[in-house]
């Protein structure tokens, strides 16, 4: 039964904002997009939902997630400042206090973040793929599930591989028509070279998604160049070998075969026009995530560069222990200013508007994530993943604009619906089948353990 929603404006994003318009859904596709008159004569027996003083646009797309990492929010702060030691206080609390079901529970509290703020499809990487899995299918949201892989000593490559392996076939048991098992080696310098490899081998030949977390930090292009810095320590005092190639980030990945993959590449900071014309030409895609580079003291991906490049990219929240928020809406608007105030309009030759971050949230992170066929526009044919954003409050008036009013006047906090293949899975500060108030009350036994002196 076709179910049309009408708003004062509706934002395909692939073609021009309508004013009094509409889209037509039926069952979990779009089949029109149009004015609110001309689809109320086509469809004569459909229901029409009429937000009002509204904005209808495509739902929201989370490139970089960590779920199982939102009951960290806040535990790291006292150690942000030494990206090192960041990671090992992170390592150790989720390797040794938070059981399978904590980490669950963290996970699902992520995803109902994420559906409040609008966010229908996340990129989630996770040490404990199943789990997240889970939460996000029992919460209905999409996404691509990035099983995680460790292994820096080249000698247990094999090992890690076969390790990883067991994990993909319990994911993969799971995968739906909305959530799909993909696999990340974690980062350059946790992953061995060998390991690289038979990953990428193994992404290629069965044609899984894959993530990594790529030229994130000076730590790791010392690393890299050099063999020097925190991470080549570490090894060096775990005796585990390492020759640097002497390239960056990006043409490290090259060498060893993961960019035939098409990846997904998370922030993408330390990258210079060669690395990112070779991102380009291998059809990879970037999670931009401005505000956890920030939050981290690691700096500024070029986000106009990107653009400028044609490269695909989307926006990421990362997690929100390094993060603290899952809100695409300040995601772009951060990202748009950051952008604006390292670069003249001059120097740039672009300028980064609210279009391009609304675009890098929506179309721009389902066409990195390899989904844009499906999602990230409201076009006919598409799956119904649409989300509504309220302009009534005051803080969002006027409205002259209302791609600027999305970016840079709204929040996730205004999102009134959020709906993922004709499911409203969040409306009105309710979610579809999810005991809230459990998962709160979980949430906090976990705070009171990780809070709780070692």
């Amino acid at each position: 039964m076709t179910k049309i929603y009408a708003a004062r404006w509706i934002v395909p994003i692939s073609s021009a904002v309508i004013e009094d318009g509409a889209v037509a859904v039926d069952a979990r596709h779009i089949v029109a997009v149009g004015s609110k008159q001309s689809l109320s004569h086509q469809y004569p027996e459909a229901n029409i939902d009429d937000f009002g003083n509204a904005a209808i646009i495509p739902g929201l797309v989370n490139c970089h997630s960590h779920l199982e990492l939102t009951a960290m929010r806040g535990y790291l702060e006292d150690v942000e400042h030494e990206f090192f030691s960041w990671l090992r206080k992170l390592t150790v609390a989720r390797m040794t206090q938070l059981t399978s079901d904590d980490l669950y529970v963290s996970a699902m509290c992520g995803v109902m973040e994420n559906a409040r703020a609008g966010i229908t499809c996340v990129g989630d990487a996770s040490s404990a793929g199943i789990t997240s899995m889970a939460a996000v299918i029992d919460g209905g949201l999409r996404g691509n599930i990035y099983q995680e892989v460790f292994g820096p000593d080249a000698s247990a490559a094999a090992d890690s591989f076969a390790g990883l392996q067991e994990k993909l076939t319990e994911l993969r048991s799971l995968e739906s028509k909305l959530v799909r098992a993909a696999v990340s080696p974690h980062a350059p310098y946790t992953v061995s070279r060998p390991l690289l490899e038979l990953v990428s081998e193994y992404a290629v030949s069965e044609r899984l998604p894959l993530m990594i977390h790529a030229a994130e930090s000076a730590a790791e292009e010392l690393f890299l160049k050099k063999g020097t810095g925190p991470f080549a320590e570490g090894l060096f005092q775990r005796n585990i070998e390492w020759t640097p190639p002497g390239v960056s980030t990006i043409k490290y990945l090259d060498a060893v075969g993961l960019l035939r993959t098409r990846p997904l590449l998370a922030h993408c900071i330390r990258v210079d026009d060669d690395d990112i014309q070779l991102i380009k030409r291998t059809e990879s895609g970037i999670a931009h995530c401005p505000k956890s580079n920030a939050k981290l003291f690691h700096g500024r991906a070029p986000f106009a560069a990107f653009l400028r490049a044609g490269v695909k990219i989307g926006l990421g929240s990362d997690s929100v222990a390094s993060n603290n928020c899952s809100d695409m809406f300040e995601e772009g608007r951060f990202a748009t200013l950051l952008a604006r105030s390292a670069l003249s309009v001059v120097e740039d030759g672009l300028s980064v508007t609210a279009e391009h971050a609304l675009w890098a949230a929506t179309l721009g992170g389902a066409s990195a994530m390899g989904l844009d066929d499906r999602i990230g526009s409201l076009e006919p044919g598409k799956d119904a993943d649409m989300v509504v954003v309220s302009f009534n409050a005051i803080h969002q008036q006027p409205v002259y604009a209302p791609l600027s009013t999305l970016i840079f006047s709204s929040s996730g906090g205004d999102v009134l619906m959020t709906m993922v293949a004709g499911r409203e899975v969040y409306r009105d500060g309710m979610f579809d089948k999810l005991d809230t108030e459990r998962f709160a009350f979980r949430l906090s036994e976990i705070h009171q353990k990780l809070a709780s002196p070692q």
